[in-house]
């Protein structure tokens, strides 16, 4: 299934993939917000922050190569360094100046440590905040999901291969049933009592992504290092937040960001997993406004 875009929603990367976009509020806006999804997600990630950021603000969400309504990765090209470059070109043409917070959920995240490696400048010149949502700079290929022992052993050893059968699917969406996909998402993606309408969202993103792009990201995700980016990053204003019942970027990889980024505020959600953005709207889009506030400061 091809999705076309129209020209408002279109962005074209360098090499020719074609991603959706999508804003909101005042083109003159003081600060423009760009929010980066994760893995298997898309722009609508964001939808139950948004509503709690100030309407005044300038907000930019795309879909990730690969993810929702953009066009699938190429290979070779399901890269986080890919990732960081359709950030760096998207902001060049569709934000070409003034201050920037970038907000960035797990593979976002990622994207925006290894944005920050690969293009200095735009850090150092506009770069005014930066939020850490549920993310990870490293050590991705020896997750456990939490489970211990041989249990966790073993699902480091069949991540690669889920990558690999991914990546060899030829058909454009998940053929999976939505039911088993909602019993899973609820017991590996969130922590206690998750709504019934998040949950729902998470599961109806993930049936949209492009399946060989998800494989082939899962690799990029197991082998993401993104220590050099955050030093890059110590002197912008910067927030970490992590649930503490997060299976996939547990709390302790969240600790090893802060830990980098000595200036940045560190905040721990107890009860929540991964899905902070749909499980904590609120107080991710407080961050997220008071690195704005301060932006404009």
């Amino acid at each position: 299934m091809t999705t076309v875009l129209s020209p408002g929603h279109r962005f074209v990367a360098s090499d020719g993939a074609a991603l959706h976009v999508t804003q909101s509020g005042p083109a003159d806006s003081a600060v423009t917000l760009v929010l980066v999804h994760g893995w298997t997600q898309d722009h609508r990630t964001w939808d139950f922050v948004l509503p709690h950021l100030d309407p005044g603000l300038r907000v930019l969400r795309y879909d990730l190569r690969g993810h929702g309504g953009s066009a699938p990765a190429r290979r070779g090209g399901a890269t986080i360094a890919r990732l960081a470059d359709d950030l760096a070109e998207l902001i060049a043409e569709r934000v070409p100046a003034g201050p920037l917070v970038l907000a960035g959920h797990s593979m976002g995240g990622m994207t925006l440590m290894v944005l920050a490696e690969r293009h200095p400048a735009l850090v150092a010149d506009r770069l005014a905040g930066a939020a850490f949502v549920a993310t990870s700079s490293g050590d991705m290929n020896q997750l456990t999901l939490g489970f211990p022992g041989l249990v966790g052993r073993g699902v480091t050893r069949f991540e690669p291969r889920l990558a690999q059968l991914l990546a060899r699917l030829r058909s454009d969406t998940l053929r999976l049933r939505p039911g088993m996909v909602r019993s899973g998402a609820r017991r590996l993606v969130f922590g206690l009592h998750p709504g019934r309408a998040q949950v729902d969202s998470v599961v109806e993103q993930l049936l949209a992504v492009h399946p060989a792009s998800a494989g082939m990201f899962l690799d990029a995700i197991a082998s993401h290092r993104g220590i050099g980016g955050l030093g890059a990053l110590c002197d912008v204003p910067s927030v970490v937040l992590a649930g503490e019942k997060d299976r996939l970027c547990p709390l302790p990889h969240a600790k090893v960001i802060a830990d980098e980024l000595p200036h940045a505020e560190f905040v721990r959600f107890p009860g929540a997993g991964h899905m902070l953005p749909q499980e904590r709207p609120y107080e991710v889009a407080r961050r997220i406004s008071a690195l704005v506030r301060a932006a404009v400061r």
